[in-house]
């Protein structure tokens, strides 16, 4: 599901970003808003992608909603309370994809397998359909190993930042996944992306 954040038509290459401890600070099952907490340099990592030209695509994995924790409602009205906080500060978020899903889940609906739930790539192959994004010439970034792992069934570039999950991941990488940059946050990994742009439209 998504909610839309104003993008722009024309732009293909993306970058699609992890919510929980990658935009906001990880603090288990968000169940309302007041828990939202944006990192320092949240507001100037997007912003700065978003001056690039670079689609940018939350994606996330909300298996609370399935474990009825909180519902799909919350999900959305988050959000909605981080796109009106990025707007306060010029920045912006072009979609908002979640899944709501989870095998083990105790709400019926939503107890099942699925393919958006990440690393599957249904929330990347609907942007791809509603964007018009290229995965191939774009990023993943995320504080787990799912979020490369996703980067790599849909052909994009992983990035693992530190931040929530992302330094415990980091000492534990699964067998045969490897991303391609490891960064303290989000804002050195949208330096490094900004520096793999440029150098890409170097080479065309």
């Amino acid at each position: 599901m998504s909610i839309p954040g104003g993008g722009r038509q024309g732009a293909r290459d993306a970058v699609f970003l992890d919510r929980d401890g990658t935009i906001i600070e990880e603090v288990g099952y968000l169940d309302r808003v007041e828990r939202v907490a944006f990192y320092p340099w949240t507001i100037d990592a997007v912003r700065a992608l978003n001056r690039a030209g670079l689609r940018v695509v939350m994606v996330t994995n909300q298996s609370g909603v399935a474990r009825g924790f909180f519902s799909e409602a919350i999900v959305e009205e988050v959000h909605r309370h981080i796109a009106s906080m990025l707007e306060a500060g010029g920045a912006r978020i072009d979609a908002y994809y979640y899944c709501p899903h989870h095998p083990d889940g105790k709400v019926q609906q939503y107890a099942q397998r699925c393919e958006c739930r990440k690393p599957g790539r249904g929330l990347v192959d609907r942007a791809q359909r509603e964007l018009g994004i290229d995965p191939s010439r774009s990023f993943v970034v995320g504080d787990r190993w799912l979020d490369v792992a996703l980067a790599r069934t849909v052909g994009a570039q992983g990035v693992l930042v530190r931040t929530g999950y992302g330094r415990s991941e980091e000492a534990r990488p699964p067998q045969g996944l490897v991303a391609d940059a490891v960064a303290d946050n989000l804002i050195e990994a949208v330096g490094w992306i900004l520096r793999r742009v440029r150098l890409t439209k170097c080479d065309v």
